[in-house]
């Protein structure tokens, strides 16, 4: 039996790039260039890379990227997309939790909850995180978002998705209930297809605190973390993480000195 999230982006690329959240990329990928000094000899490995909008933005401004993702529907998008604007991306299926890589790349990035918080275990979780860092170089970094269990120990996560609902966004989620004894969010998702057609799907997803991101990483020996608050399209150092932020930004260098 499938799982909900393989289950959600079944035929659901070309919806999935009309959703309001995939509007950050351009700011996004400002973020990323500036925290690689615009290094364009790295190599980056995008995981849950999607319909592949930073790794097809990072390849247009001349970064060696490679996007992963376990949806073939998305990887498909993907790839017509790059196809269309003359680029040359390689896109692989993999599930993040077997990644085939070692010491391979110097910058992973996992944005918009690319895989990580979504799998219905945390070991499964930390799973990914164990994989993320496997492929990574000694001196490599680690970019990503997560969602920040600090929002919902102060507001409801059914009004915060409420109040995001714009009109033509293919998803909408209610029914949220939070648990506090493991901090995930449990909704009912309503998703249409690029085919018109609407499925509910029963979800679940792990909010952390910022404590536990810095004690999981540090246990697979990244040296220096830090976590902001992540705004859309507008990532920042300067964005001190609070309970107002539903999503968290996490830096990871192996590299202490950086």
């Amino acid at each position: 039996m499938k799982k909900w999230y393989e289950s959600l982006f079944e035929n659901y690329g070309k919806n999935y790039d009309n959703e309001s959240f995939t509007k950050g990329t351009i700011g996004e990928c400002d973020f990323i260039e500036k925290e690689i000094n615009y290094d364009k000899s790295l190599k980056i490995i995008d995981i849950g890379c999607g319909t592949g909008r930073h790794s097809i933005e990072l390849t247009k401004r001349g970064y060696n990227v490679i996007g992963i993702d376990l949806s073939d529907s998305q990887l498909k998008q993907a790839k017509e997309k790059a196809k269309a604007q003359n680029l040359e991306i390689e896109f692989q299926k993999h599930d993040a939790r077997k990644l085939p890589f070692k010491d391979d790349f110097d910058l992973a990035i996992m944005l918009c909850e690319g895989g990580f918080c979504l799998m219905e275990t945390d070991e499964m979780n930390f799973e990914i995180l164990r994989n993320v860092a496997k492929s990574l170089k000694k001196s490599g970094k680690l970019i990503f978002t997560t969602l920040n269990g600090l929002f919902p120990l102060y507001h409801s996560v059914e009004k915060f998705h409420s109040s995001k609902t714009d009109e033509g966004n293919a998803t909408t989620c209610r029914s949220n209930t939070f648990d506090l004894m493991t901090f995930r969010d449990h909704n009912i998702t309503t998703v249409e297809d690029d085919s018109g057609n609407k499925k509910e799907l029963e979800c679940n997803e792990r909010f952390y605190v910022p404590s536990e991101i810095t004690w999981l990483l540090k246990s697979l020996g990244f040296k220096k973390i830090d976590i902001y608050g992540a705004k859309l399209g507008a990532f920042s150092r300067n964005d001190e993480l609070t309970t107002e932020d539903f999503e968290m930004l996490v830096i990871a260098d192996y590299d202490s000195k950086i």
